[in-house]
């Protein structure tokens, strides 16, 4: 298999990107589904940074991954949904796993992620790959801030 092949299949979730209709949806639920199998304890104490590491060292591992699917499918291609994975971990992180929690976390992550408000919407210029990745990251991350907020004010809703 060629390396270019192989970007493709990685970069769309092997293949999930290739749903014809919402297939960042499909890549966030799979982000979801993701979150529901991970241990608990990778959320908690010292496991906590050590997943935060780990999501941005493979962000940025698949940066060229991502810029090489680019070059077989276009520019920022609906099919690459692995930076919609991995924007939705960073949604989750240093928040204790609870239900509650992955789902307002795909909810808000998507919004933030199709709405692009600033920076979001000018970081995908960046290009070679890692607009791509950036814009998800940063919706992810808008998505966490609101949500730590929100499980100080109501911890109880989230489950925690």
């Amino acid at each position: 298999m060629n390396k270019k092949k192989l970007s493709v299949i990685l970069s769309s979730v092997f293949w999930l990107g290739f749903i014809p209709f919402a297939p960042g949806t499909f890549g966030s639920l799979a982000a979801f589904g993701l979150y529901l199998i991970l241990p608990g304890m990778l959320f908690e104490g010292s496991y906590r940074y050590i997943m935060t590491l780990a999501v941005m060292l493979l962000a940025l591992i698949f940066v060229p991954i991502v810029r090489k699917a680019e070059k077989a499918l276009g520019d920022d291609a609906p099919q690459i949904v692995i930076d919609e994975v991995f924007g939705y971990l960073v949604a989750v992180l240093f928040l204790p796993k609870t239900l509650m929690i992955g789902i307002w976390a795909f909810i808000l992550f998507r919004v933030f992620d199709i709405g692009k408000p600033f920076p979001i919407n000018k970081s995908q210029s960046i290009g070679k790959g890692f607009g791509v990745m950036i814009d998800d990251l940063l919706a992810g991350l808008y998505a966490n801030i609101l949500l730590q907020f929100l499980t100080l004010i109501k911890p109880q809703f989230f489950g925690i």
